[in-house]
């Protein structure tokens, strides 16, 4: 990657998460579905004659519904939170293509940045000691380079590395464009997928001339412990470890009940900074989440003082007030000391295979 001045925001951010927990925001989802919105909201007068339904595509709202994105990057700050999220989880070609919409990908990722990149700066100028970030968002995709949809053909793949590099770039390239401090990989169920966004991000570093700190947040599928595409917690941090990332974390699938043992392992075997923001609970028979905030609040407390995590956050079912009581119970509480680990070759298949 270049050397550049833009290395100094990850020293910036470095120095801050050594000194205290960041609070990262909560659900954009969620919050979009307490509008209960329909298809006209959606569509706007741009989009009003499109061809297919796009009822769902939270990311156009950036740009039919931007007052709302922006009152909810604006309840999040004031809950707390240090970094915001993007608009931007679907927003790659890729994604986008579900609505026949991959030819405004970028659009949709720059204006998301921007909004984001306003809101932020408004409350960092009110609490210039308090500094927030914006966290540019790549999200999974709807597909997976390392398994077959197909179970009577394994060897069929519906997405390429190659494909998923190209995308990744240009949404890469628009975020940096509007103004994010961070680029944040999430939600990864699959490790190529990863792999693939995070070659692409050093190809748009190197494109830009210029780089930016970046998280990177793996998802434990369900109670076996693994990703979907098989890897234990480990084997996952053993695989992209080499791309030294500000922070590796876990978000989604599980609450922060069956969350915390995959927490306090990761916060183990991780040698750089731990980022966790996980789901609201499990999903009921409706599909809403029912742990209330101060519930949550009392694990993610407790992940603190038993020095686990170093960014933490909520995703699906979480709300401003959620943020609220993870910023106020982890208030003077000591972020995890970053370990210093063996030297051993760390390497990974569906377990890790570390070698001393």
């Amino acid at each position: 990657m270049p050397n550049n001045p833009q290395n100094n925001k990850h020293q910036e951010l470095s120095a801050a998460l050594k000194q205290r927990i960041l609070i990262l925001d909560g659900a954009m989802g969620t919050m979009i579905q307490a509008h209960k919105l329909e298809e006209q909201d959606y569509r706007g007068e741009r989009f009003k004659d499109w061809h297919v339904l796009i009822k769902g595509n939270n990311d156009l709202l950036s740009l039919t519904k931007p007052e709302i994105i922006t009152d909810i990057h604006r309840s999040f700050l004031a809950a707390g939170a240090d970094i915001i999220e993007t608009n931007t989880f679907n927003s790659t070609t890729i994604s986008m293509e579900d609505y026949d919409m991959a030819s405004i990908s970028r659009e949709v990722n720059l204006e998301s940045a921007k909004l984001a990149r306003t809101v932020c700066d408004e409350f960092s100028a009110k609490t210039p000691e308090k500094p927030r970030y914006v966290a540019g968002v790549l999200g999974p995709t709807s597909k997976t380079c390392s398994l077959s949809p197909d179970v009577n053909d394994p060897g069929y793949r519906n997405i390429t590395f190659d494909k998923l590099v190209t995308a990744y770039v240009e949404s890469t390239l628009a975020l940096m464009e509007g103004g994010v401090d961070i680029i944040l990989i999430e939600t990864i169920f699959d490790t190529l997928n990863a792999k693939a966004a995070s070659f692409a991000v050093e190809e748009a570093f190197e494109q830009a001339g210029r780089t930016l700190p970046v998280m990177i947040s793996g998802t434990i599928t369900d109670a076996s412990g693994r990703t979907l595409s098989g890897q234990t917690t480990e084997a996952f941090y053993n695989s992209i470890r080499h791309i030294k990332p500000l922070s590796i974390g876990l978000n989604c699938a599980l609450g922060p009940d069956l969350l915390r043992q995959y927490v306090e392992e990761l916060s183990r075997v991780c040698e750089t900074f731990v980022s966790v923001h996980p789901n609201a609970g499990l999903p009921n028979e409706f599909g809403e989440y029912d742990l209330e905030a101060d519930d949550m609040a009392k694990e993610i407390i407790d992940w603190g003082k038993s020095g686990f995590i170093n960014i933490v956050g909520g995703c699906c079912g979480t709300t401003p007030a959620h943020i609220r009581a993870f910023a106020k119970g982890l208030e003077g509480t000591a972020p995890r000391k970053l370990p210093e680990l063996e030297v051993r070759m760390r390497l990974s298949g569906l377990e890790a295979c570390n070698l001393n």
